[in-house]
């Protein structure tokens, strides 16, 4: 069983990822790594996102 993350945790580790990127001495291969770990977050922030806002809605209808 997978534990979910709440929004807060996951858009610091996306905010993280980011400013390993803005490192100026940050090996290309790391910066890759950094990069995809960062797509997925935000992508994970999205779909919370996402989910917020349907039930949101839901709940005003």
């Amino acid at each position: 069983m997978s534990v979910k993350k709440n929004f807060e945790e996951v858009l610091k580790n996306l905010e993280e990822a980011s400013a390993k990127l803005k490192s100026e001495n940050i090996p290309l291969e790391d910066a890759i790594k950094s990069y995809e770990e960062g797509i997925k977050l935000y992508n994970e922030c999205s779909e919370i996102l996402k989910n917020a806002d349907q039930k949101i809605e839901t709940l005003t209808k």
